[in-house]
């Protein structure tokens, strides 16, 4: 095919050739003058069509064969290898698990992303080989990377990041990189960074709660140490200081328990929603009134934890979505810590 009927190189453009090409073979796809599967030419004969370098030629290609839109067999020649999507702006979405609030984050991020991006979700279940399978197998084939990095060990206990990942993360472009949920300390200044901090967050959010959470002699922690899913440590860390700095009774334990002995003054703190339900149950079971007798706050909010009038701690998982797209519309940089708040309902 003569190349040069759809490719076109302004020789008074401040943009790089190699730049125009790429863009302009993507553009052509889009609009169907170049389809899946056909050739078109060498490197060698790309130059000499256009009058451009063979260096120039082979960068532009190498662009666009990191990019998955063409690809090259030996011996045979360069073929277009998708045109679905050419146009729009391709993002992967890494999350660790699949739940109500992570879900949550992804829709806020796709309504506010808009219609020219198109954004893949996998899941990972928090395995290091998985989610470094994931990214190798996607490695350049998108235009941004939005990773929630949370970790299991061999232990089933929270690790925020591995050495391995930390390598495998630092392969990608920095403006390509969003990291959300988990702050993570890389050395990359120039990603876009949306996080919770998990230790001060509790911790403040029950200093803001304090004059409902004063009525209760003891709090417990309902945290799992071993899990499938597991949660950061910090939370626990920043639960414990807050006790101590107010004078409560704290214990911890892994999982509401069907025998489990509660006392009038108690406050439970429960992360799974499972534990919850199942406290609840037992609560309504014994006749306990919740808020008054004993209490419950949920970590995490949901619209059922809100029609159940169920009190929380919880970040703003809507302001993480939007904030994150936002930020890669505007092309900006830097940090930002979501609100983190005490939602105060009937149950503490």
């Amino acid at each position: 095919m003569e190349i040069s009927k759809f490719i076109q190189i302004d020789e008074d453009s401040r943009e790089a050739k190699y730049q125009q090409i790429v863009k302009s073979i993507i553009h052509n796809i889009s609009i169907g003058n170049l389809v899946m599967d056909e050739k078109i030419p060498s490197i060698n004969n790309f130059s000499e069509e256009l009058y451009v370098s063979r260096d120039t030629v082979e960068k532009a290609y190498n662009i666009l064969k990191e990019r998955q839109v063409i690809s090259s067999i030996r011996g045979k020649g360069f073929y277009i290898a998708r045109t679905k999507l050419i146009s729009k702006t391709n993002i992967l979405f890494l999350i660790n698990k699949l739940s109500s609030y992570k879900m949550r984050i992804y829709n806020s991020f796709v309504e506010s992303i808009g219609a020219n991006a198109h954004t893949d979700l996998h899941i990972y279940h928090c395995d290091e080989t998985l989610f470094l399978n994931l990214l190798d197998k996607h490695k350049s084939s998108y235009d941004y990377y939005v990773v929630m990095p949370h970790f299991k060990t061999d232990k089933l206990q929270h690790s925020s990041i591995t050495e391995t990942v930390s390598k495998a993360l630092k392969k990608i472009p920095e403006n390509k990189l969003i990291l959300m949920d988990n702050d993570l300390e890389v050395d990359q200044n120039q990603i876009i960074s949306i996080y919770q901090d998990f230790e001060n967050d509790v911790y403040q959010a029950l200093t803001a709660g304090l004059h409902k959470v004063s009525k209760y002699k003891k709090i417990i922690l309902v945290y799992p140490e071993e899990s499938i899913y597991p949660y950061p440590k910090r939370i626990l860390h920043g639960i414990g200081k807050f006790c101590a700095e107010h004078q409560f009774g704290f214990e911890v334990i892994d999982q509401i328990y069907d025998d489990m002995i509660v006392k009038q003054g108690d406050l439970f703190i429960i992360i799974e929603e499972s534990d919850l339900v199942n406290f609840i149950r037992q609560a309504r079971e014994n006749e306990s009134v919740l808020g008054e007798d004993i209490g419950v706050i949920s970590y995490n909010d949901t619209p059922l934890k809100d029609l159940f009038g169920i009190s929380v701690v919880s970040t703003d998982f809507n302001i993480m979505g939007d904030t994150a797209a936002k930020m890669i519309l505007n092309k900006e940089r830097g940090k930002f810590k979501v609100p983190f708040n005490f939602i105060d309902r009937a149950s503490a």
